[in-house]
């Protein structure tokens, strides 16, 4: 199944999302999983996380609110800003966030592959300049771009 230890897992359609909590207190890290089984919640946080996570995969417009523990460098969080603010069903570029910071679309590519909390920071909506996926949570190929296709396809209803 998995290499590594989560607090739940959901299960999605070709994939599954993995969460780790720390206690009760704050969400470390959504991981997105090759599909597998889903693990029933050892937190009420974990629970609470995968609730919200089957309520945005059943409806594309559900808006979280957990408390996501923060993370990663400044310039990481400022982009990862940017990606929240694009609304569902809605797509930028590469070029588009990184011009909105004054800097590069291949350093905005590198935090979105470093976001830990993907569907809650929507990092899918990220896309190459004339329409390509770009790469996914730090891949370029596998199926990660499949899952990448299918929340684009999905917020699209």
């Amino acid at each position: 199944m998995t290499d590594k230890h989560y607090d739940a897992i959901v299960a999605a359609p070709g994939f599954a999302l993995g969460i780790r909590c720390d206690g009760d207190d704050w969400v470390e890290e959504i991981k997105f999983l090759e599909a597998c089984a889903e693990q029933k919640a050892a937190t009420a946080l974990a629970a609470e996380a995968a609730r919200q996570l089957r309520g945005f995969l059943k409806n594309p417009d559900f808006v979280f609110g957990l408390p996501l523990k923060p993370s990663g460098t400044i310039f990481q969080r400022r982009v990862w800003e940017q990606i929240a603010a694009i609304p569902c069903g809605i797509t930028r570029t590469y070029g588009e966030v990184a011009k909105s910071l004054s800097n590069a679309p291949r350093a905005v590519g590198q935090a979105c592959g470093a976001n830990p909390f993907p569907l809650v920071v929507p990092c899918h909506r990220v896309i190459a300049t004339g329409g390509g996926l770009g790469g996914f949570s730090r891949h370029g190929g596998g199926f990660l771009l499949d899952v990448k296709r299918w929340l684009l396809a999905h917020e699209q209803r």
